[in-house]
């Protein structure tokens, strides 16, 4: 005579395993609304797309830390700032994140050190200047130009007569990336970044002097770097910007460092502006900026999910009242206090 199983253990074996699918489905959630609220409250992160400030991102993303971001943006703007056209940044993207995955490494192969993984023996530099974002970007694209048709070249091919590199071929498979990435920090695309608010406050005079060193004076904008002050601007303040266009004449209570296109300056200029903007975003966590406005949008350190929000257009009443507003062909970059 056959008998009959108990299927009780079965059961109970069934409803664990539907309670541990519960329980991983809630923990998920919940990070994903941490993230989400508070402009991501929990680990800071960026998203680099190509469609432009405030529009859905309908195209390719890339999502890196913020530190990567920084990198990025760094490297970008190096390339605006020598008026390189978006092809050579993103070979030199493309490159950066084979060699070192967008990460300034203190170690690598023998004596390669950095974003592109240069070496001191080979004439890089010292290891003091290879480990300098800025330095190591500039004197890639220095030999970058130096190749002969590099912009019709193949990436990986341009990329392997700079670096000379025992795998040239594995510059490939970053290039769909690096476009976007490019065209984030250098063409019409946005970079946004979440995370928590910066914990402690932000230097106008640093953030001032590190765009200097990537843009130089650029004869395209004036610039500024000052306190913050709750009283009517008088437009009295270095480079003769007036601390950003808000319609009323006040200024934000935030120190910041304010960007002016001058007149006649063109796509170039605007180019650098939206360069300097994105670059501010990605360097808000290490750099104590808490906001960061460029033409009529505004990004805020943890809030709104990290995106640029739309603070309405030059003249309305809302642009009147903002005094984080900045009008148009202004930068306008916030520390925290």
């Amino acid at each position: 005579m056959s008998e009959t199983r108990d299927p009780r253990p079965r059961r109970r074996r069934l409803l664990r395993a539907v309670v541990g699918l519960l329980v991983l489905l809630a923990v998920i959630g919940y990070f994903a609304v941490q993230r989400d609220s508070n402009g991501g409250g929990g680990a800071p992160f960026c998203v680099a797309g190509a469609d432009p400030i405030g529009a859905d991102e309908t195209s390719a993303t890339y999502e890196m830390s913020p530190e990567q971001a920084a990198n990025a943006a760094t490297i970008a703007a190096v390339g605006v700032a020598k008026g390189l056209p978006d092809r050579a940044v993103t070979i030199a993207l493309a490159t950066a994140m084979q060699e070192s995955a967008l990460r300034n490494l203190d170690h690598g192969d023998r004596d390669s050190l950095g974003l592109f993984q240069q070496r001191p023996s080979m004439g890089w530099g010292t290891p003091e200047q290879i480990t300098d974002p800025v330095y190591s970007a500039g004197i890639f694209y220095d030999h970058l130009v130096d190749v002969p048709g590099y912009s019709r070249l193949p990436l990986t091919v341009a990329a392997q007569k700079v670096q000379r590199s025992g795998f040239p071929q594995a510059y490939a498979k970053h290039e769909p990336d690096a476009t976007v990435l490019t065209a984030a920090f250098a063409g019409g695309g946005t970079l946004n970044c979440g995370g928590p608010a910066p914990a402690g406050p932000g230097d106008p005079q640093r953030v001032q002097a590190d765009l200097i060193r990537i843009f130089g004076k650029d004869g395209m904008h004036t610039m500024s770097a000052r306190a913050g002050q709750a009283v009517a601007n008088t437009g009295a303040n270095t480079g003769g910007s007036t601390g950003g266009s808000t319609g009323g004449g006040q200024v934000a209570p935030e120190p910041e460092v304010t960007l002016v296109e001058k007149k006649n300056g063109g796509e170039e200029a605007t180019r650098r502006s939206r360069a300097m903007a994105h670059w501010a975003v990605a360097n808000a966590k290490a750099m104590g900026i808490s906001r960061v406005s460029y033409g009529r949008h505004g990004w805020v350190a943890g809030k709104d999910r990290g995106r640029w929000q739309d603070r309405g257009g030059a003249g309305t009443k809302e642009a009147a009242k903002d005094t984080h507003y900045a009008g148009p062909g202004e930068v306008r970059i916030f520390m925290a206090r």
